[in-house]
């Protein structure tokens, strides 16, 4: 039985049909990063196809904006970054593990491990 709360989650499709099947995922994903850092607050979650490269296939672009107490994170995977994104699910994973490293090093820098650049 898991002990974090539920996490409001929106999740947006822009040119592409809903998915439940991806939905699904998404929510699975959120999840995980829940058990990981139960703070989070809400997850806004935006799958994108894209039209510009007709050659090569549809291209996907995933955003996720996250919120934590205190914190806004935002991850993204770009088609520019990867020809693989070509498939949904892999542009889904990659921009979650993205965000997984944000929440790992907001951990970091709340416990302390990490240094803080003071600009003058």
């Amino acid at each position: 039985m898991s002990n974090h709360k539920p996490i409001s989650l929106q999740v947006i499709f822009r040119d592409l049909d809903v998915s439940q099947a991806l939905e699904a995922k998404v929510r699975e994903k959120i999840d995980k990063l829940g058990q990981f850092y139960p703070n989070i607050e809400s997850c806004r979650v935006v799958i994108e196809q894209l039209h510009k490269h007709q050659q090569r296939g549809k291209h996907f672009r995933v955003l996720i904006d996250l919120k934590v107490p205190g914190h806004e994170l935002i991850a993204e995977r770009e088609p520019d970054q990867n020809p693989a994104y070509t498939d949904v699910y892999v542009a889904l994973r990659d921009a979650f593990r993205a965000m997984r490293r944000q929440l790992e090093d907001l951990v970091h820098r709340q416990q302390g491990h990490t240094k803080h650049h003071i600009l003058v």
